[in-house]
């Protein structure tokens, strides 16, 4: 079924069609009906699967359908409450794009910048507020934003709310909409917590679920090196200098590591960038432009941008440090191979990451392919880097001269 068939008003079809979207993928096909018919759904789907589109094009059609038969009350129709504020700005994307030739109007407010130009806007009247939950509820005790209109409410990467403790002020904002409402729970992981809050939250739900038997997407190879923790410069060096016309999303476990890892690129004359909490948000708004534009193809990030960021033609994902919750790993990975497309991600794990690693595995269900790397290509890695490495090898002279001079005593003494 093609979307040209759907009984969606004709200028999302248009929308859809800039966007080159002909076809829905299988959580739309799946959430589209039920969203469309006002029933509560509970849907857990793999990352990359187009799960915004599949809340967006339903919610979009049922505002813009009120607005044009003039039925439609002013104030906030829908909130899609969201963890992070690059979510929140993919996500109004998603929205402004799909509705580009409807009225509805789609506004995100976020904390980390100025509240004026968002107080201005809301007074303008917004149908889709896209928000995180500190940023609203300061607007909301301050009297700049009512949702005494919501009709649906959805929740967006729930499961990573729960990881941040938004769930107490997922219970708040129930207090400021009416009792009466549509529920909209989106997941790419579901685990007992997360599910006893969905089910707390919704009414008779239509539960989705696309979760085939490995939670990596198909269209994503992956594998895991073994390097150890101070050579994965190296190869990091080497991947890079080897993919050149790539688009490369590097992870790492934290923001003081994202920046020495830039340095060490510094070193080598790689041009890179970072992204983390770190850092104010109009430079982290800057940097992904940048990465998405192509300005910029290598980009540093922590677990910030793992989660529902959406950066169009990522070529490789390189886990240079391994997650210490096993479901980011998928959440990382799905950062490359999106929708359709092709992707690959490889993982650098050293002695001290191999409990993770097992971790990791036991959460897929499944091994990560090994890429063996031999002794020789490993020392030639680390031979021919671009960085000063007389160290390294005086290093190895030291050890060989140190092996030569025990085996030299071990013959005196017989």
């Amino acid at each position: 079924m093609k979307f040209e068939e759907y009984r969606i008003a004709p200028e999302i079809k248009r929308g859809l069609k800039e966007l080159d979207f002909r076809r829905p993928t299988d959580i739309q096909y799946k959430a589209i009906p039920p969203v469309l018919r006002g029933e509560d759904v509970l849907a857990i789907a793999q990352t990359g699967t187009g799960k915004t589109a599949a809340f967006a094009i339903p919610i979009i059609h049922l505002i813009n359908q009120q607005k044009t038969s003039g039925d439609s009350k002013k104030g906030i129709q829908c909130i899609v409450l969201v963890p992070t504020r690059e979510l929140a700005i993919q996500i109004t994307d998603v929205f402004s794009s799909l509705g580009k030739y409807t009225n509805v109007v789609t506004f995100t407010v976020y904390g980390g910048v100025d509240q004026d130009p968002q107080i201005k806007q809301l007074s303008k009247g917004v149908d889709i507020l896209i928000a995180t939950p500190g940023r609203m509820f300061d607007l909301v005790s301050q009297k700049h934003l009512k949702l005494n209109k919501v009709k649906v409410l959805v929740l967006d990467e729930a499961d990573h709310m729960l990881d941040l403790g938004f769930i107490k002020d997922i219970y708040d904002l129930l207090k400021f909409i009416p009792k009466k409402h549509q529920t909209l729970f989106f997941s790419a992981t579901i685990n007992k917590k997360i599910k006893k809050l969905a089910y707390s939250l919704v009414n008779n739900p239509i539960r989705i679920q696309i979760s085939p038997k490995n939670p990596v997407a198909k269209n994503i190879e992956h594998w895991v090196a073994f390097i150890e923790m101070d050579d994965k410069r190296f190869f990091l060096e080497r991947t890079i200098n080897e993919n050149p016309n790539n688009k490369i999303l590097v992870f790492v476990r934290t923001k003081v590591r994202a920046e020495r890892v830039l340095k060490a690129l510094e070193r080598v004359d790689i041009v890179s960038q970072t992204i983390h909490s770190g850092k104010e948000q109009d430079d982290r708004l800057s940097v992904l432009n940048d990465f998405k534009s192509g300005e910029n193809n290598i980009l540093i990030a922590t677990d910030v941008s793992s989660r529902g960021i959406d950066i169009p033609n990522v070529d490789i994902v390189i886990n240079y440090d391994l997650p210490e919750q096993s479901e980011n790993y998928v959440h990382r990975v799905g950062r490359t191979g999106r929708a359709s497309k092709k992707g690959q991600a490889i993982s650098f794990c050293s002695v001290n990451e191999k409990s993770i690693l097992e971790e990791i595995e036991q959460y897929l269900d499944s091994k990560i392919n090994k890429l063996d790397i031999s002794k020789k290509d490993y020392f030639e890695t680390m031979e021919f880097s671009n960085e000063s490495h007389s160290d390294w090898k005086s290093l190895i002279q030291n050890s060989d001269d140190f092996e030569k001079r025990k085996k030299k005593k071990k013959k005196q003494k017989r």
